[in-house]
């Protein structure tokens, strides 16, 4: 959990890159310590993930585990709704797009030393 936290404060701190290994088309080279040349870093992203770190370590003080012993076990994104919004076009026009909503979970579970 720690090192995964201080990854993401790095990551927002711009001191960090992180690795785009699959989507990496005109994506700008960076020393990175993976061994990859293709990396951004993701603010936004990061910024939500700490916070859902920091949810799941408040989650699991309140049930009585042990935070230096939780371990991340499991963690995916779901596609989530569409909601639809619109752009401001010349003319008084208007044009809509979609903005895709995504799901994270994580799982922790804590460890035996």
């Amino acid at each position: 959990m720690d090192a995964a936290k201080e990854l993401l404060e790095a990551v927002q701190k711009k001191k960090r890159a992180i690795a785009f290994r699959r989507y990496h088309k005109e994506v700008p080279h960076r020393s990175l310590e993976e061994g990859w040349y293709a990396g951004r870093y993701p603010v936004k992203a990061a910024k939500a993930f700490l916070f859902l770190l920091e949810e799941m370590e408040s989650n699991a003080e309140y049930k009585g585990l042990d935070v230096d012993r939780l371990r991340i076990v499991h963690a995916a994104a779901q596609r989530g709704i569409k909601t639809q919004r619109y752009i401001s076009r010349a003319y008084g026009r208007a044009s809509p797009y979609q903005n895709t909503l995504v799901h994270v979970e994580l799982m922790g579970y804590e460890v035996a030393d």
